[in-house]
């Protein structure tokens, strides 16, 4: 029997009745067609995991049982990767969120560089980021993790790229012209990588990233879209040095 996993935005406590959000019991009963009494797990992005159940089922919402905190592998990836990721349009960037958690991206954070299309006035950014939060829960909840990746508010890349890396992280920008490849990269489990928007990063903002001690990371002789280069590059690193064994 199927069990699905929902994520829940409030402190999950044993013996306790929780709301779900709107969409998730929407899809509980409209889409699978569940009843009462029907088993789930239950996460909030604190790591843990619990076991529940449908407790009711009605106009108001869905709610459940939340019967005990279990015991599960941690899938998270030992290597923590920062995404960098130039705003891109509409479903381009859901889309770059979605696949980049299931590579098991740690952090994100959405870049306004030079080329970058979408505005972002107070008005449109809450509702932006509240968005783009429900496309990394709802990814969450298909690819097993427990843990959100961490959403930045958008940044400036100028700004961005004069803030301090930390110790022993390895910055990296994506550049066709590069010097570096992902098979001569040094040894590091911390990384941050920058991701233009589509038209890619220009030569100034290259630049600005030089300066905040980015080395340009190529890829190979072809030339990326930008929902594609970050997750293609995501997948290499993880694959040398993460958790994602495609070596066998």
């Amino acid at each position: 029997m199927r069990i699905p996993r929902v994520f829940v935005p409030h402190p999950l406590r044993t013996g306790h009745e929780v709301e779900l959000p709107v969409q998730a019991g929407e899809h509980l009963v409209r889409v699978l067609r569940l009843e009462r009494g029907h088993p789930l797990r239950l996460f909030n992005g604190d790591g843990e995991e619990y076991s529940g159940e449908i407790a009711s089922l009605a106009k108001r919402g869905v709610t459940a049982h939340v019967l005990a905190r279990e015991t599960v592998a941690s899938v998270e990836s030992p290597l923590r990767i920062t995404l960098a990721q130039g705003i891109a349009r509409g479903e381009k960037m859901d889309w770059i969120l979605q696949k980049a958690t299931e590579l098991g991206v740690a952090r994100i954070v959405p870049l306004v560089t030079d080329r970058t299309e979408v505005k972002l006035d107070a008005e449109r950014a809450p509702r932006r980021m509240a968005h783009w939060q429900a496309v990394l829960a709802s990814a969450c909840e298909q690819c097993g993790r427990n843990q959100l990746p961490q959403l930045e508010e958008p940044l400036r890349l100028a700004d961005f790229a004069a803030t301090p890396g930390v110790e022993g992280e390895l910055r990296l920008a994506l550049d066709p012209l590069g010097a570096l490849g992902v098979r001569s990269l040094p040894q590091s489990m911390r990384m941050t990588l920058v991701v233009g928007p589509e038209g890619g990063l220009s030569e100034h903002d290259l630049a600005t990233l030089a300066q905040g001690g980015f080395g340009g990371l190529r890829l190979g002789p072809r030339i990326l879209r930008t929902e594609t280069a970050g997750l293609a590059a995501l997948a290499a690193l993880q694959t040398l040095q993460g958790d994602l064994d495609l070596a066998r």
